[in-house]
């Protein structure tokens, strides 16, 4: 199997798995990326600690702050205390609020996406292999900024005389 379907693979998996939380597993928000496939993570109860990213996940899915992690702990660690076990997208957090697995804690974030996604017009609705907008947010990136245009300086030069 080439590394092309491996990626395609795992990524189709972390999107439309259902996601079931064990008696191990817990869900985290992510804070902050440390680098090196690490993330600073904030758990339950306000503490943060740091999360490894395992590498079938690796060149397959971003992370970025603000997203939700389902976890398991590492108890040999240190520093790094906990893995990556899937990443939570908005219809698997709903899912999982409707399972009652949600913390109450994370109930606020959430409830600003859901706002927001729906003060920008997108409905989720079935559609039959295209994919929505819903997920796409602003690229903050690129500013509004004013163009400003130079003027020729060699025709500047020739009226001076």
């Amino acid at each position: 199997m080439s590394e092309a379907t491996k990626r395609k693979i795992v990524t189709q998996e972390a999107v439309h798995c259902d996601v079931k939380l064990s008696n191990t597993h817990f869900i985290v928000k992510v804070v902050e990326g440390k680098g090196n496939n690490l993330h600073e993570v904030e758990l339950v109860d306000g503490s943060r600690t740091l999360c490894s990213m395992p590498p079938k996940f690796r060149k397959s899915v971003w992370i970025k702050r603000g997203d939700f992690l389902v976890v398991d702990p590492i108890t040999e660690g240190r520093k790094v205390t906990c893995e990556m076990a899937y990443m939570l997208y908005p219809d698997q957090i709903k899912q999982l609020k409707v399972d009652g697995d949600w913390p109450e804690v994370f109930s606020e974030f959430t409830q600003y996406r859901d706002k927001a996604s729906h003060e920008s017009g997108g409905e989720s609705g079935d559609e039959s292999g295209d994919e929505s907008d819903d997920s796409l947010e602003e690229n903050v990136n690129q500013l509004n900024r004013p163009v400003v245009y130079l003027s020729d300086s060699s025709s500047d030069e020739g009226d001076s005389d």
